[in-house]
């Protein structure tokens, strides 16, 4: 490892990130990466999600002709904090349950590129979050942050799959880490999980048939009723294929970050709390929140199809 590689790591740990690796860009790793959205997209998995289109993610040289190097990191994102047990209750994954993410991965992105191009003449470096047209998995995997799990999810043998992902694209030559080896194993209890059969075969993920596309990205007036019936009590994402896990439920540890906290409304609301949520009351609640990208008429709809779930099992009861 050279001295700007360990500085770089050693960096970013003192920012506060909790994983760090490097992914040197080659001609041979780019191809690879765009073979296999390629072939996600060709499925049409990505529904109505366009942005995976983009020419710039199946080509980082898009992004940045001279790149070299991928300096991918992780926030651990877990809190131990439960759900209510209640079929009132709603569901919102627990990736929103506190700040906004693309904020504090951003300050924190921000930080280490700065540092980055003040170190050396001619450097030239871009972050993204999630927002940004990179494959984001795939080089967290490359970079040995983690492996691509059967869900689709990048799970960490520190933190499980718990944690959101950032990038940095520079022109600078760093030392790679070595790629993660996968350990799913035989395990398939996220894909005998699925509610509605969203991972349509191991490391295939359907968006489709996926709860989490349909509360947060869907922006139709009716869910499907394929996804509308098998809710159970999902208004905002879900973590079933995640809960299920046995990396998670063995090595899921509290982050120390203060801005994952969970908002406390975010663990105790009602669906029939939601299932006429306002204009303003939309506003007030998700101000800084990732939840806000979910808009007023898409939480009574996802909240609406939840209740007549409810009320239709409590009529069979």
């Amino acid at each position: 490892m050279n001295d700007l590689t360990q500085q770089v790591a050693d960096r970013a740990r003192e920012i506060g990130f909790h994983a760090v690796g490097i992914a040197a860009i080659d001609p041979n790793t780019n191809h690879t990466a765009a073979q296999r959205l390629q072939a996600w997209l060709s499925q049409g998995y990505q529904a109505d999600m366009a942005w995976m289109n983009d020419p710039r993610r199946q080509d980082i040289y898009r992004v940045m002709p001279a790149a070299k190097t991928v300096i991918a990191l992780a926030l651990n994102y877990y809190t131990p904090h439960q759900r209510p047990d209640s079929p009132k209750h709603a569901k919102i994954a627990r990736y929103a349950w506190g700040r906004d993410y693309h904020k504090v991965l951003t300050k924190k992105l921000k930080q280490l590129t700065n540092w980055l191009i003040e170190s050396s003449d001619n450097i030239e470096a871009r972050y993204y979050v999630d927002t940004g047209p990179i494959q984001d998995k795939f080089w967290a995997q490359e970079a040995g942050i983690g492996w691509i799990g059967k869900n689709g999810n990048v799970i960490n043998r520190q933190y499980g799959s718990w944690i959101f992902l950032g990038e940095i694209v520079t022109n600078i030559p760093l030392t790679p880490s070595d790629p993660h080896a996968q350990h799913c194993g035989t395990c398939t209890r996220c894909i005998s999980a699925c509610p509605t059969g969203a991972i349509t075969q191991p490391f295939v993920v359907d968006a489709n048939r996926c709860i989490a596309y349909h509360t947060i990205e869907n922006r139709a007036e009716t869910l499907p009723p394929e996804i509308a019936k098998n809710l159970q009590g999902w208004v905002a994402g879900c973590d079933i294929c995640q809960d299920v896990c046995p990396w998670n439920q063995r090595f899921a540890q509290p982050t120390d970050v203060a801005d994952f906290q969970p908002n406390a409304c975010n663990l105790d609301r009602t669906l029939t709390e939601l299932g006429s949520l306002s204009e303003e009351a939309w506003d007030r609640s998700f101000r800084a929140s990732a939840l806000r990208r979910i808009k007023p008429a898409m939480w009574r709809r996802n909240a609406t199809a939840n209740l007549h779930n409810w009320g239709s099992q409590s009529n069979v009861n």
